[in-house]
């Protein structure tokens, strides 16, 4: 939903369940949630939104300026480096001890094309079987445009970078290559399919365009 307030557009991710009360939340990338009751109209939601219109829009600036530049990599043992969505010392990912920039450069990227290998293989086997199908083979590459991709021989690759995000993020890649073995372009059809398994895969598609370019070396 898209709510336009004092010349900004606000855009709310709208959950319904049964509550009594409503609830809205802003997470670290700006994703706007607003958990209302069941048969809430939509006009209850949108004045629900525009009480915290101000909040929101001050919020989303001071998450966009903080994320405007990527921080400068550090290889030291107190660098700051992704895993899973969470960020560890680089001493607490790889061993560093006498090695050069580049060298630790190179053995940090071999430490994401592993663990994104284990961990996609032990996840992908779930999904195929909830979505009755089995790609030829799967790969890690490394990619500055894709997340993952499908090609028409049935095989399926996979960013290396994708270790560097939450466990979640990297579960509806794998769904989303997946439902490809079903409908190679993006029509509504593949969406169903994508939706039936991750009803909130636009919250993770949102994800990767807001941090996707943090998840570097």
């Amino acid at each position: 939903m898209k709510i336009e307030f004092e010349g900004h557009h606000i855009t709310c991710n709208v959950q319904y369940s049964k509550r009594k009360k409503i609830s809205l939340h802003m997470d670290a990338q700006g994703l706007v949630t607003v958990k209302v009751p069941n048969h809430t109209s939509e006009e209850v939601i949108i004045q629900a939104v525009k009480h915290y219109g101000q909040w929101i829009i001050e919020k989303s600036q001071l998450i966009a300026k903080t994320q405007e530049t990527p921080k400068e990599r550090e290889y030291v043992h107190t660098g700051k480096f992704l895993h899973l969505g969470k960020e560890y010392d680089l001493n607490e990912l790889i061993d560093i001890e006498d090695l050069s920039e580049e060298e630790l450069k190179n053995k940090l990227k071999k430490f994401y094309f592993t663990s994104c290998k284990k961990i996609i293989g032990e996840r992908i086997i779930n999904y195929q079987q909830v979505l009755k199908v089995k790609p030829k083979s799967f790969d890690i590459i490394e990619s500055r445009t894709k997340w993952g991709s499908c090609s028409s021989d049935r095989k399926l690759t996979f960013n290396y970078r994708l270790a560097m995000a939450p466990i979640e993020v990297i579960d509806y890649v794998i769904i989303h290559e997946l439902c490809h073995l079903h409908h190679m372009n993006h029509d509504r059809s593949f969406w169903r399919r994508v939706g039936s398994i991750m009803p909130d895969y636009k919250e993770k598609e949102a994800f990767l365009a807001r941090q996707g370019q943090f998840m570097t070396l």
